[in-house]
């Protein structure tokens, strides 16, 4: 008898040392920061005669 109550006594002080994990929000927002640079380049090819007709007849 002494024994089961050693051994319940035991189980119960071992469960009660169980470690706790918490997961919680933080008290600030998230803050995101983007420096984004956006640059494009449009290359645009001529064919030979036409490049002489524009430079011949200066239309611009």
């Amino acid at each position: 008898m002494k024994r089961i109550f050693l051994i319940t006594a035991l189980v119960l002080l071992n469960s009660a040392c169980n470690p706790t994990v918490r997961v919680e929000a933080g008290s600030e927002p998230i803050r995101i920061e983007a420096n984004i640079t956006i640059s494009h380049e449009i290359k645009i090819k001529v064919e030979k005669d036409v490049e002489e007709v524009l430079a011949e007849d200066d239309l611009f």
